[in-house]
């Protein structure tokens, strides 16, 4: 059933994808209740994952993946597997997994992401949001970009090549900021104006004021949960994103636009306890067709205006 539903949506998708140079993109996301498992397509590789349960069987996500790789003519070597674990509070879908150091870069229109398929369940790319990214590099041009908890930095590279007058890239972890330069390196988009800070997030934002720091554009896109290692500080979105999109607005100028995006799936946003405005949900417009699905949306995403 799985390698059948995964070979009809490979040929609706593969050609007018690889028009688009779309090497990444998702081909299944627990559509059929009983298959608890994502799979994806990184250019000739296949990410498949398992929604991970107490009673998962240990030969059941090999098995999925064999079947899968069969019907697309995949090798062994390019089929990669991965164990999800849902609902977990912390850390632990970040931690890594293996030590290949081993990158390769994968096309998205324009531009080129690095991506490691073995060290961490994360790849290093979020496609889901490839239409936001798109969105703010039409934006971009001439303005000063500001991007938090960046991760591996695919939409500074968007803003950048929309001609972004500076960037700044925001993430705690020093291999997200080391991913970051090689990013911009790879997109030949590297340049002083574009630089980086390894910093937790909301430490960074209660000093970006007697910075002076302002921006024209922002993304703001946390984890749902997180704790910083040194000062034990426990971070909930459902819970604290007023405190931190207030402080986000603080530093914006007049006509400013933020994205905030989420992907906790009972997130609840209360305009009320915000201090912009002008706040429009356009989640549809950001998720692309691959992620369509009957399930729970991938993400949500808001563009506002300050």
């Amino acid at each position: 059933m799985l390698a059948n539903k995964v070979k009809k949506r490979y040929k609706h998708l593969y050609k007018r994808y690889a028009r688009q140079n779309l090497e990444v993109f998702r081909l299944y996301d627990w559509d059929i209740p009983e298959i608890r498992a994502v799979v994806d397509w990184y250019g000739g590789h296949l990410v498949i994952g398992e929604y991970s349960r107490k009673q998962s069987e240990p030969d059941w996500l090999p098995l999925m993946g064999t079947a899968v790789a069969e019907a697309l003519d995949v090798p062994k070597e390019k089929l990669h597997l991965k164990i999800r674990k849902a609902g977990i509070k912390e850390g632990t879908r970040y931690e890594r997994i293996n030590h290949t150091n081993q990158k390769i870069a994968m096309g998205e229109g324009d531009l080129q992401f690095y991506i490691n398929l073995d060290d961490y369940v994360d790849t290093g790319l979020f496609s889901d949001h490839r239409n936001t990214r798109k969105r703010v590099g039409q934006m971009a041009k001439d303005k000063d970009f500001l991007n938090l908890y960046c991760y591996t930095d695919a939409f500074t590279c968007y803003a950048a090549k929309g001609g972004a007058r500076s960037t700044l890239s925001v993430d705690r972890s020093e291999t997200a900021i080391t991913w970051v330069k090689e990013n911009l390196d790879l997109n030949h988009l590297s340049d002083p104006r574009h630089t980086m800070a390894q910093e937790d997030t909301l430490d960074f934002l209660a000093k970006a004021k007697w910075r002076n720091l302002s921006f024209d554009l922002a993304v703001v896109d946390p984890p749902s949960y997180s704790t910083t290692k040194v000062t034990e500080k426990h971070f909930d979105i459902a819970r604290d994103y007023p405190f931190m999109l207030n402080q986000v607005f603080d530093l914006m100028r007049p006509g400013a636009t933020v994205f905030f995006s989420t992907n906790h799936q009972n997130f609840e946003m209360d305009t009320a306890r915000l201090t912009a405005a002008d706040i429009k949900e356009i989640t549809q417009a950001t998720i692309p067709e691959d992620y369509v699905t009957k399930r729970k949306q991938i993400h949500r995403c808001w563009e506002i205006h300050l």
